[in-house]
């Protein structure tokens, strides 16, 4: 499993159920990313996209309450999540948020995607910061490039065995 994330300079990635910036060279990259694969988030992440469920995608929602979502799969538990990824490939299932989300599925991933924004966002939500955990170490990272006046790089995380 990966996880895909926009982070500002203090790992902040949300705040009143938003994206902290409007990134739309980021946005391509999600796209180009997730593309035909199997996203999973929460229900917040879903409402917040303006035409419900992402296309071109498998769309998979993690919601305690049971409800369900056009166009998506929901589980109301982790457990049923895992079973309703058996049928993906692995390499093909990213977890996109929110913060909840996040946590749950964090050491079940083994690649995180991380946009890092030279801002601070006023975050009220935040991931972890990969940066101090001893199980993650940082791959890749793209030279910095500008998208919609904020300064970002793409970087990619992976997981190894301590």
């Amino acid at each position: 499993m990966k996880a895909i994330v926009v982070v500002d300079r203090y790992w902040g990635i949300g705040r009143q159920g938003k994206l902290l910036f409007h990134l739309p060279k980021d946005m391509a990259f999600f796209r180009q990313t997730t593309l035909d694969k199997v996203v999973v988030m929460g229900a917040v992440t879903y409402s917040s996209f303006p035409h419900g469920a992402l296309t071109r995608r498998t769309n998979i929602v993690l919601d305690d309450s049971g409800k369900q979502y056009p166009d998506a799969q929901s589980a109301d538990t982790v457990e049923k999540l895992h079973d309703l990824l058996a049928c993906y490939p692995k390499d093909d299932v990213f977890v996109i948020g929110g913060a909840s989300v996040y946590g749950l599925l964090l050491d079940e991933c083994d690649e995180i995607f991380v946009t890092k924004v030279d801002a601070d966002g006023n975050a009220e939500q935040f991931f972890s910061n990969l940066d101090n955990l001893p199980e993650w170490r940082l791959a890749t990272q793209s030279d910095p490039t500008e998208d919609n006046g904020y300064t970002i790089r793409f970087c990619r995380y992976e997981k190894f065995k301590l």
